[in-house]
């Protein structure tokens, strides 16, 4: 079967692709952005890439034409595929009718956390002999690629609630009809399509429905969003986590770094691994709960975990000039930035931590949650601010009880320039965003380079 797939290069359908691919599928793609490193895993798989969303390559027709959710009317390509009548279907539901029917679905949704707990609970699976599949929202560390068809019984999907099409606005997650369901978290988030946290966990309470009586909702304990959307009917067996909850932690040390799991059953086992904070280990606390659910006991995932080898684009060190380390972080929503700060905090002590932020999902840029920033940025010593001319709100007054540690640029230059005139040895550099930010990583470490020695 031929399949085109319109918007391939983002994670998601990237991934999609790769797994067509792996089934024998004759596969190729068109995206607006065809460049690496996507495009190099796509073209290395032997999927045609073409630039643009043209009609053309269309001609001649494919089987079915799987599009994402970025497509919307007006498109080239998209106009013709309806006129001429082909085939199609979004990425959620081509997975859903060609890759998880017999499948054992470990599915994990949430606001934050997605990512690195799907690749946490991979790579425990991975290491039980379970040998997964898995479509990721992100390259874990230890696998390399974003998604593979594994060869066992399971398989793990990063469940978003992001709408799924421009014909199927119901959430990705609903397609996929999990046996083990993980809810991280949830507050609102996605303001370009939800009016309001309410309309979020209706979402979720659909995707609720979905999971079999024999099946496994993993939760966090006493966190009122997630709670109320269970409270609108549950039918499936429920695990708590965190304090209070079925599956809880004790922190061995401060950053996290190391800590012991008590399961519901009283086994203890300990942890000791490469990530910090407090969200690390309630993902981690998770991970565990859900594969205990298909025979994958604390003691084991406790091992696995401490050989994880993290997700890029999560806390990774991108380098180190001059004795000062450059970070790169996905974080785009306050909780996220503030745990992710916390976590480097309790990491480096006393060291000069030097955020850099680029407000760029459509939440921020709507400026839905200007308000929070300042308090979600207090953890470091320095902020720089990236707020284009087309930001929806003002980056300067929304910060301001952020007083001297904050500095507001309208140009990526303009950053580089600060941070690689004033970092010091010893210092750390978070750069935070949910895109490109220009090349900036590497930016920065060229002006370290290059400076004059300090």
């Amino acid at each position: 079967m031929h399949l085109h797939i319109l918007g391939i290069c983002g994670t998601f359908m990237g991934g999609v692709a790769l797994l067509a691919r792996a089934l024998g599928h004759q596969v190729t793609g068109s995206d607006a952005n065809v460049y690496p490193p996507m495009s190099t895993q796509l073209e290395a798989a032997g999927i045609g890439l073409m630039q643009g969303y043209e009609a053309r390559h269309l001609q001649p027709a494919p089987d079915v034409v799987v599009v994402g959710n970025a497509m919307t009317r007006g498109v080239s390509a998209v106009e013709y595929m309806l006129d001429a009548g082909l085939p199609y279907v979004s990425g959620p539901q081509w997975l859903a009718e060609h890759l998880l029917p017999g499948r054992h679905v470990l599915a994990v949704s949430g606001t934050h956390g997605k990512t690195t707990t799907s690749s946490m609970l991979a790579w425990v699976l991975e290491e039980a002999g379970l040998a997964p599949g898995f479509l990721i929202g992100g390259v874990p560390q230890d696998f390399g690629v974003s998604a593979r068809l594994g060869g066992g019984q399971h398989f793990v999907v990063e469940a978003d609630e992001y709408d799924t099409a421009f014909f199927d606005k119901r959430s990705k997650f609903v397609h996929y009809r999990p046996r083990t369901l993980v809810i991280n978290n949830l507050e609102f988030d996605h303001a370009d399509i939800f009016d309001d946290l309410a309309m979020i966990q209706r979402q979720f309470h659909h995707l609720v429905r979905t999971v079999p009586g024999s099946g496994l909702i993993v939760h966090p304990f006493g966190e009122p969003a997630v709670d109320a959307v269970l409270d609108m009917g549950a039918w499936t067996p429920t695990a708590s986590t965190g304090d209070g909850g079925d599956w809880t932690a004790e922190w061995l040390v401060e950053d996290g770094s190391e800590f012991r799991v008590v399961s519901p059953e009283g086994i203890q086992a300990e942890v000791r691994w490469q990530q910090t904070g407090a969200h690390n280990v309630q993902n981690a606390l998770s991970t565990m709960a859900a594969a205990a659910h298909v025979g994958v006991g604390p003691t084991t995932a406790a091992a696995a975990l401490g050989r994880f080898g993290g997700v890029k684009r999560r806390m990774e060190l991108r380098g180190e000039v001059g004795g000062v380390r450059v970070y790169d972080d996905f974080a785009h929503h306050p909780t996220a930035i503030a745990s992710t700060l916390q976590g480097l905090r309790r990491r480096v002590g006393d060291a000069r931590i030097i955020a850099v932020l680029e407000p760029r999902s459509n939440t921020m840029r709507l400026g839905v949650h200007a308000s929070a920033l300042a308090d979600a940025l207090a953890s470091a010593d320095q902020v720089q601010v990236y707020a284009p001319a087309d930001l929806g709100w003002d980056a300067a007054t929304a910060l301001a009880p952020l007083g001297g540690r904050l500095r507001v640029a309208t140009a990526v230059e303009e950053i580089v320039t600060s941070v690689g005139a004033e970092a010091s040895a010893g210092d750390h550099v978070l750069v935070m965003s949910n895109g490109g930010f220009g090349g900036i990583h590497q930016l920065l470490l060229d002006a370290l380079a290059f400076r004059e020695p300090r």
